[in-house]
């Protein structure tokens, strides 16, 4: 899942890339509009002009943030006035390059930034074209013939032009790329630093039965950084997977949990409960996996009957024998395994047959409008009776208003994770919760 900051910093530097391509086209449409305006070559001015208007647009819908408009604007105008120019006025000769096309590199390269998380086909398609059109004209002298021409005189001196200016346009946005994989870069580093200072951190949000007696918890790592504070979870974790970072900061969840678990024996009011770890592809796929959960449980004495390893649809797309094998390893141990966000990847009634789970989870998108999308109503009673049918448990995660704990239960749903519980809770405080709790039952 892609974070708020990243979407804020992404928008950030995407506006920051219109506005330096809005001033590229306002000081080049500028300049020539008034030296054309001066020589008496008013048609030329004209099309300079627009290209003056249409970066004037460009900026002013960047600025009320109608960044997805003033791109196709500053696309289109721009693709249609540098292939004018390469076709009518700047025609090569034996003695001047023609120079207009270098910009096309500059919306080239500003197409991959801002259509990066566009349809594939968008993109490539769109830079293509940008880029078959930069192949034709630095390739050949092909020119239409016409009655507007500009001086050789002018022609040598915008060769310099143009050249320096693409030049300063592809500094500038390659600059803003090379700040985007710097902060990626300083996150990892942070992220490796934080872990030697044990700045990251377990929380708890309870999993409940109706009346709201806690059965068990999962467990969900947080990172207080000593300058940034908490970093979202969807920033970091993002990152780590990326980075391969994941594969330690799994190994640290896995052992706090257990550590966790061995404390919870201790409490009597805390004693039966069971937690749950996410487990990324990455971690699962390593081959000593179980091992490393055995050695885990091991360390801490723990009895493995009380760990849980939730693992996402999307695992799926992988070797669904190699997951069997491991998860039956695992049952073999005591541990659980539990399928997340159950719904929203690639699961399969023959999946769901082949692996030995424990427990299913509604993910939260379809118990969030179970009383308004009769789409998603349909579904969360699909999930219970097919957990139902397969002798599955199944938690309905996200639960945020008695109304959907309502729904749930007429369709036979007994475990409950959401707000309208509890939410995730630093460990004394989930300790007080289960106390509360038990004190309330008696």
């Amino acid at each position: 899942m892609v974070s708020e900051l990243s979407l804020r910093v992404k928008r950030r530097r995407v506006r920051l890339i219109l506005w330096v391509s809005a001033a590229i086209q306002m000081g080049l449409g500028a300049g020539w509009a008034t030296f054309f305006a001066i020589t008496g070559s008013f048609h030329i001015a004209y099309l300079e002009l627009g290209l003056f208007v249409s970066g004037v647009c460009v900026a002013w819908l960047t600025h009320i943030r109608r960044t997805r408009r003033a791109f196709v604007l500053l696309t289109v105008v721009s693709l249609l006035v540098l292939i004018l120019f390469c076709l009518y006025l700047d025609v090569p000769d034996e003695f001047t390059p023609r120079t207009a096309h270098l910009y096309l590199l500059v919306l080239t390269l500003a197409c991959l930034f801002v259509l990066k998380d566009e349809h594939p086909l968008l993109r490539w398609g769109l830079c293509g074209v940008l880029m078959a059109a930069f192949w034709v004209f630095a390739s050949t002298h092909w020119s239409l013939p016409s009655e507007l021409s500009v001086p050789v005189s002018v022609r040598r001196v915008g060769v310099w032009i143009n050249a320096g200016v693409a030049i300063v346009g592809l500094m500038a946005l390659v600059n803003i790329m090379l700040i985007e994989t710097a902060d990626a870069n300083f996150l990892e580093r942070e992220m490796e630093q934080g872990m030697s200072r044990q700045e990251f951190f377990l929380v708890y949000q309870p999993q409940v039965r109706a009346d709201g007696t806690p059965v068990a918890a999962e467990a969900l790592l947080r990172w207080r950084h000593p300058r940034l504070g908490l970093v979202s979870p969807g920033e970091f974790i993002a990152q780590a997977e990326k980075s391969g970072l994941i594969l330690p900061l799994g190994d640290w969840v896995l052992d706090a949990a257990c550590r966790t678990l061995q404390h919870w024996a201790t409490v009597p009011a805390m004693s039966g409960l069971c937690l749950s770890v996410n487990v990324s592809a990455q971690q699962f796929l390593q081959e000593d996996f179980v091992q490393r959960v055995a050695g885990a449980l091991s360390r801490h004495a723990v009895p493995a009957s009380r760990l849980k390893l939730e693992l996402t649809e999307s695992m799926l797309v992988h070797d669904v024998d190699d997951m069997a094998r491991k998860m039956s390893a695992l049952r073999a141990l005591g541990v659980g395994c539990a399928l997340d966000d159950f719904g929203t990847g690639f699961s399969s009634l023959s999946y769901l047959k082949s692996l030995p789970l424990d427990q299913i989870k509604i993910d939260q998108v379809f118990v969030r409008d179970v009383l308004t999308d009769a789409s998603d109503a349909a579904i969360a009673r699909t999930i219970l009776q097919l957990g139902e049918s397969l002798g599955f448990a199944v938690v309905a995660e996200g639960v945020e208003t008695q109304g959907q704990c309502d729904f749930l239960l007429a369709h036979r749903c007994v475990l409950f994770q959401g707000y309208l519980f509890s939410p995730p809770l630093a460990a004394p405080e989930f300790e007080m919760y289960v106390a509360r709790s038990a004190a309330y039952a008696v």
